[in-house]
């Protein structure tokens, strides 16, 4: 086959799938790359991602630290960051005029902090690179077939036809569909990175109060994240709560957002360190009223409720603190229990896990080890990382493979 003659079908206009169409139509430029997109509007993510900045990608240019980051795909992902990583994601929007910055935790923007540039620099490079971008074309059916590979119908009634054809339609159960169609196992979808909803009396009317380090746990299925915690209106958020909704989302969804969680407010320090100080604190200010002196670093008015729920009088002064009140106090700083009630929802980025078994898709060049000629790219498959970029990194990764190997001239694996 000529690569003249090589048409390729890329179904779905977001960050996998413009990465793979660009990749693609680049690397073999007399391919002819079609992007069918069923909205209106390209890049829909993209666009509000971030706050609406876009968080492009994650400083973490070592491979074997970088795969720590996915809850499920992370294995299958090494190799493929070897290949393409967030340097190099760097460096391709650097090179398309875009220049990215690394904020404190890591997470990185365009400095711009403006999606717009993200979205104008994919669409030049898609033009650029000679893809045929087609917005609502809304695919209706898939049959694979000897040749072409491919027909793709459309509800327009329209027949397109390719030789290869990537599939990029994240979490959209009709890509889920068609990919079990062509024979793919799919691992069940359910969501991820998502905050809690906790109705407690500690908790109440505390929105907006958080605290730079501590630990959540959920004991029944032994998982534990550490990071900054949010207090909000509904319950809790911030990245130690979006982490452990990643790691636990299957078990979540199976019992079905209610079960106990734990909250260590001071994971800098052992128990009986706490201890100590709080003892230290007693000796050297006994007239000082227990509820206006806080010696750790929580908020007060998170301390004041704290000390409420330990049964201690709001007018005690630390000589009046008897032991069990003491150790009650500890067990509330440091082993809280909190019981989820729901599943909020974390707006900036919404994840799914599940999606194409992995095990049925060559990481080396993203293509289907059931189908020949298809292949597969970003959140449609069994990936999902935490909130940091991860997510947009492992689509421009395997986007970017898939799109390197569609328009190879040898045919596809058999």
């Amino acid at each position: 086959m000529s690569s003249q003659s090589l048409k390729v079908v890329v179904i779905g206009g977001g960050a996998a799938g413009f990465f793979g169409a660009i990749a693609c139509a680049k690397t073999h430029p007399h391919t002819q790359v079609t992007l069918l997109e069923a909205g209106r509007e390209p890049l829909a993510k993209v666009r509000i991602s971030g706050g609406g900045r876009c968080n492009v990608t994650h400083a973490c240019f070592e491979p074997a630290l970088l795969v720590q980051n996915y809850p499920r795909g992370g294995k299958a992902l090494r190799g493929a960051f070897t290949r393409f990583q967030c340097r190099d994601t760097v460096a391709w929007f650097e090179g398309r005029g875009v220049q990215l910055k690394t904020e404190d935790d890591g997470r990185m923007f365009p400095v711009t902090d403006d999606s717009a540039t993200i979205v104008e620099c994919l669409m030049r490079a898609a033009h650029g690179a000679g893809v045929e971008f087609r917005n609502g074309s809304q695919v209706s059916s898939i049959y694979h077939s000897p040749s072409p590979s491919f027909k793709i119908e459309l509800k327009s009634g329209e027949t397109v036809t390719c030789d290869r054809l990537l599939l990029a339609t994240g979490s959209n159960p009709m890509g889920y569909k068609w990919a079990k169609n062509l024979g793919h196992q799919i691992e069940s979808p359910v969501p991820s990175l998502f905050t809690f909803n906790v109705r407690d009396e500690r908790l109440k009317e505390l929105g907006g109060v958080s605290v730079a380090n501590a630990r959540v746990r959920l004991p029944a299925a032994k998982l534990e994240q550490t990071g900054p915690v949010l207090v909000t209106h509904w319950g809790l958020s911030g990245p130690a709560v979006l982490k452990l909704s990643a790691w636990g989302a299957r078990f979540l969804h199976e019992c079905r957002y209610q079960t106990s969680l734990q909250i260590n407010w001071l994971p800098q320090y052992k128990e009986e360190e706490l201890r100590q100080m709080l003892l230290l604190v007693k000796s050297q200010l006994p007239r000082r009223a227990i509820s206006t002196s806080c010696p750790v670093p929580i908020p007060r008015r998170l301390w004041e409720r704290l000390i409420d729920a330990a049964g201690i009088d709001n007018e005690k002064r630390w000589a009046e603190l008897p032991n069990k009140s003491l150790n009650e106090l500890i067990q509330q700083l440091i082993q809280g229990k909190y019981e989820i009630t729901g599943k909020g929802i974390f707006k900036e980025e919404f994840v799914t896990c599940g999606g194409v078994s992995l095990k049925e898709i060559d990481f080396k060049t993203m293509e289907s080890r059931h189908c020949s000629g298809l292949y597969f790219a970003g959140e449609i498959l069994d990936i999902d990382g935490v909130t940091g970029g991860f997510n947009f990194q492992s689509a421009w990764t395997t986007g970017w493979i898939a799109g390197q190997a569609m328009g190879n001239t040898q045919s596809p694996n058999p």
